[in-house]
């Protein structure tokens, strides 16, 4: 084979160059390489936290799980500085002021939030106490305030963050469903109630996602990766029922987090 020379070299090495500043732009865009680190702050209420998963270390009344979907994820990402922000109970006034502590250069953020605001327990609270028709009548309280007041405060957090982290990534996780229905718990809540209680979390995950994609963020719907798994259903659960400690009742179990949470981020982003 020939040596090249003279003009045949240059460009030789000009292909060169242009061809690895191909790989390397396409590796950058696909989110594979996270040789520099990543500067990860996970917001939210308790299903970010990892309320329900244990392992809280101090956290306190937080519940910040070291088995939470957030800290796998920096786990898995050597190079990764984390800050850990969420806290259980909050909502999106509290994740505003959450988004005030994002370090600088914050590149990537994950959030769950709206739960909350909806009024998550009371509807828990009200289903588990009531009849059926109140149980149905306070879920579709909790959906009017969803699809009328929800989105406004959705989008003052989201812009909220963007605005302390304009060059990150923003992820939005939703909620999941709650029961299998028809599922296999002979005891409990009637198939009614859990139906509402689930059309809710669907009413919820519509509107997340609308206002997510407006924020220009990345929605990871959770819903498809706790199918199977809800309460009431004949596998492994990724949900805790009615529990002790009661804080985290209704919250995603160690496997929920995993399997329910965190196995759809890595597959969103990597």
């Amino acid at each position: 084979m020939a040596v090249p020379t003279g003009k045949s070299l240059r460009l030789l090495q000009r292909f060169g160059t242009a061809l690895g500043a191909v790989v390397l732009s396409t590796f950058a865009v696909a989110g594979v390489s996270h040789a520099a680190g990543t500067v990860y702050a996970a917001l939210g209420d308790s299903y970010s936290s990892g309320t329900g998963a244990g392992s809280y270390g101090s956290s306190g009344s937080c519940y910040r799980s070291a088995k939470a979907y957030s800290q796998l994820w920096a786990n898995a990402h050597s190079g990764t500085s984390f800050s850990f922000l969420a806290c259980s109970g909050a909502k999106t006034g509290d994740v505003i002021n959450q988004a005030n502590s994002i370090p600088s250069g914050t590149n990537l953020v994950t959030v769950t939030v709206g739960g909350n605001d909806a009024g998550f327990t009371d509807v828990i609270t009200t289903c588990t106490l009531n009849s059926d028709s109140a149980c149905v009548n306070r879920v579709n309280t909790a959906k009017t305030y969803v699809n009328n007041t929800l989105p406004a405060l959705l989008t003052n957090t989201y812009n909220a963050i963007k605005a302390k982290a304009p060059g990150a990534r923003l992820v939005v996780l939703s909620y999941p469903r709650f029961y299998t229905v028809p599922g296999s718990c002979w005891v409990g809540l009637s198939d009614t109630k859990r139906s509402a209680i689930n059309s809710g979390a669907d009413t919820l995950a519509s509107v997340i996602q609308q206002r997510a994609a407006a924020a220009g963020a990345t929605f990871v719907d959770v819903r498809p990766s706790f199918a199977g798994h809800n309460i009431c259903s004949s596998a492994d659960d990724y949900l805790h029922s009615l529990t002790w400690p009661v804080v985290e009742s209704y919250h995603p179990t160690v496997a929920g987090q995993s399997g329910g949470y965190y196995a759809p981020l890595r597959a969103a982003i990597g």
